[in-house]
């Protein structure tokens, strides 16, 4: 976690050096910005760990205090062994499409993969402020993207495989984003862990009456304001008080 801070830490120094942001990084040779597209173009993939990710921004009347989010994803190629889908009686009904309402919260295909690698995983969003800062964490229920739902226990197994080892295409954007999940990991654990409460107490709470996992009224399942400079110094003082 130290080290990753530090990852953090050098990224930015750079950034700054040329009035550079991250979210600049994500935005960088798109265009016009425009809201619910995809940021690059195409996703970042990484063919090796199988991690996957996008930045994007809904309508302005949903954004509040933040720019916009990233959307982080594992493939099953990329999971641990024995991850699998989560069986609910809700999954097997013919009316509860697995993709989302609208195709553009989805993560986008990728070449060559086949069917056994499609049955993704979302991880974490990442909310970044309109200073191209991260300032939130959060989970989302299932109809969001689209996703294949996996057990918070599946998905903390895999937040260490998340990685985009890839120059392109932006180096320091990846950088960041696969330090950000070592730096934060402790917190994504708990938000993955509260996301599955969420969502069992709100299917007790509705049973019988609508498909949980389709449910507007449920988006965000769990969430948690972060700050990476405090972030880092609690670290430093952990390791202060063990040496």
């Amino acid at each position: 976690m130290a080290s990753a801070g530090d990852e953090l830490l050098e990224v930015e120094r750079v950034l700054r050096k040329t009035d550079d942001t991250i979210v600049g990084e994500a935005l960088r040779d798109g265009g016009v910005f425009y809201q619910w597209h995809h940021y690059p173009e195409g996703d970042v993939y990484d063919p090796e760990t199988h991690a996957q990710y996008f930045y994007h921004a809904h309508a302005t009347g949903q954004r509040t205090d933040e720019h916009g989010h990233f959307h982080t994803f594992l493939r099953p190629r990329g999971m641990p062994v024995g991850a699998a889908p989560l069986l609910l009686p809700e999954l097997a009904i013919a009316d509860a499409p697995a993709a989302p309402h609208d195709p553009l919260l989805a993560p986008v295909a990728q070449p060559n993969q086949g069917g056994n690698n499609d049955k993704l995983s979302h991880l974490i969003g990442i909310a970044m402020d309109r200073n191209g800062l991260p300032s939130r964490l959060f989970t989302t229920n299932r109809w969001v993207t689209g996703e294949t739902w996996y057990s918070a226990a599946d998905v903390c197994a895999m937040l260490d495989r998340f990685s985009v080892d890839m120059a392109r295409p932006s180096w320091p954007l990846n950088r960041w984003i696969s330090a950000m999940f070592r730096l934060f990991k402790p917190q994504m654990a708990e938000l993955l862990l509260a996301r599955d409460a969420a969502i069992m107490n709100w299917r007790r709470r509705h049973r019988g009456k609508i498909h949980v996992f389709e449910d507007r009224r449920l988006e965000v399942t769990s969430a948690l304001d972060i700050d990476v400079a405090a972030q880092i110094e609690l670290v430093a003082l952990a390791l202060r008080r063990a040496a």
